[in-house]
C-alpha cells in the first residue's frame, strides 16, 4: 500500500516520497519498507536510528524526524492514527453468509441471510440474529435473544435468555453475559435464592474482553452504554449500569447496583462496592478500591506504592495505632493552647 493511498484514506499531511509500504513495525524494529510512529515525546531519542521508511509523526516533531531516505506522516494525534492504519492493514473478517451443518437451531429463531453461524453453535427459541454477524464456534444463545447486526461473538461466548446486544458488539471467547446475580436472602438456617428477571442491554459498539462476566439484572437490567470497552476478567454484577464510552482495564470488579458514569476510565483489578455512584469523566487507578460514591470528576488512586515486606510490615503497624496517635496529637495541641492562652494572660 502506497502512502498517497492512506493518506487519501485518514487524511494527514505526506512529507517526502511516496513509497510503497508493506507492513507496520515497532520503532526499533522497522526497516526501509515499513511505517512506524511517534506518539509519546519521550521516545523521540530513538529517530535518529529508527529505520523505517516512514514515520508517523505530530508536525511540531517534522523537523526532527525527517531524514534524506525516510518520509512522513503528519498528523496531531499519531497513536490513533497509527490505530486507523493498522485497520487498513487488517481489516476484520467478513461474514461469510451460512449456517453450519452442526449448529442447533430452536424452533422460531430469525437468522439474516447474510449471517454466519459456524460449527457446534446452538441457538436458542425465538432468538433474532442480525445482518453479517459472525457467531464462532461453540457460541451459546439462550431463548429470546436478541443481536443487531455485524455483532462477532468469538468461540464458547454464552449469551442467557432474553438479552440484547446492538449492533457492531464484540465478544471474545469464554465470556457469560446474563448469568444470574448474587442476590440471595437469609433465611434463618439456609440461603434462599432471589430469581434474577432482568436481563443485560448491550449497546452499540460495545467491546468484551476474553473470561468477563456481565450477570443479569434482578428487576431491572444490567445496562452497558455506547461505545463501552470492558477487559478480560472483569466481573459486572448484577444491575450494574456503565456509561458511553467508559474502558475498563483487566481484573476490575464492579458490584451490585453501581452506576459508573460516561467516559470514565478504570484501572486493572480496581474494585467498588455496591450502590454507588461514579461521576462521569472520572479516572480511577488500577489496585484502587472504590467504597463510597465519587461526585467530582477527578483521578483517584488508592493502592499503597511498591515497598519491601520489612517496610510494608512497618507501615501496617503504624496504621493499626493512627486512630491512637491522632488522639494523642489532639491532646498535645490542647496542651499547647493551654501554655499559648497562659502565656497571653501573664503579658
Amino acid at each position: 500500500m502506497k502512502l498517497s493511498q492512506i493518506v487519501a484514506v485518514l487524511g494527514g499531511e505526506l512529507r517526502g516520497e511516496d513509497r510503497e509500504i508493506s507492513r507496520l513495525a515497532p520503532m526499533g524494529e522497522a526497516a526501509a519498507q515499513e511505517i512506524t510512529f511517534l506518539a509519546n515525546p519521550k521516545f523521540r531519542s530513538q529517530l535518529a536510528s529508527c529505520q523505517a521508511g516512514a514515520i508517523i509523526v505530530k508536525p511540531a516533531l517534522a523537523d526532527e524526524a525527517q531524514k534524506e531516505d525516510r518520509s512522513l506522516i503528519l498528523i496531531a494525534d499519531p497513536y490513533l492514527y497509527f490505530a486507523k492504519v493498522a485497520t487498513l492493514f487488517n481489516p476484520p473478517a467478513k461474514a461469510r453468509a451460512g449456517v453450519h451443518a452442526s449448529a442447533v437451531i430452536g424452533d422460531g429463531a430469525r437468522i439474516a441471510a447474510s449471517a454466519e453461524v459456524r460449527e457446534l453453535v446452538s441457538v436458542g427459541r425465538n432468538v433474532v440474529i442480525g445482518e453479517r454477524c459472525i457467531l464462532h464456534p461453540g457460541v451459546v444463545l439462550g431463548d429470546d435473544v436478541e443481536l443487531g447486526d455485524d455483532v462477532v461473538l468469538y468461540p464458547n461466548v454464552t449469551v442467557y435468555h432474553g438479552c440484547r446486544l446492538g449492533n457492531r458488539v464484540g465478544v471474545h471467547s469464554g465470556t457469560v453475559i446474563g448469568a444470574d446475580g448474587f442476590g440471595l436472602a437469609w433465611a434463618g438456617d439456609s440461603w434462599y435464592k432471589i430469581p434474577q428477571t432482568g436481563r443485560v442491554i448491550i449497546e452499540d459498539d460495545v467491546e468484551i474482553g476474553a473470561n468477563t462476566t456481565i450477570d443479569r439484572g434482578a428487576l431491572t437490567d444490567t445496562i452497558i452504554r455506547k461505545d463501552a470497552k470492558i477487559d478480560n476478567l472483569v466481573q459486572v454484577a448484577h444491575n450494574v449500569e456503565i456509561g458511553a464510552h467508559t474502558a475498563i482495564a483487566g481484573c476490575a470488579g464492579i458490584a451490585g447496583s453501581t452506576k459508573i458514569g460516561a467516559n470514565c476510565t478504570i484501572g486493572g483489578a480496581a474494585m467498588m462496592v455496591g450502590h454507588i455512584e461514579i461521576a462521569d469523566h472520572t479516572h480511577i487507578g488500577g489496585g484502587t478500591l472504590v467504597s463510597k460514591s465519587i461526585r467530582n470528576a477527578d483521578n483517584y488512586a488508592s493502592s499503597f506504592p511498591l515497598s519491601t515486606y520489612k517496610d510494608w510490615l512497618t507501615n501496617a503497624s503504624h496504621l493499626r495505632h493512627l486512630d491512637q496517635l491522632v488522639t494523642r496529637v489532639k491532646q498535645l495541641e490542647k496542651a499547647l493552647k493551654e501554655v499559648q492562652q497562659n502565656k497571653d494572660v501573664q503579658a
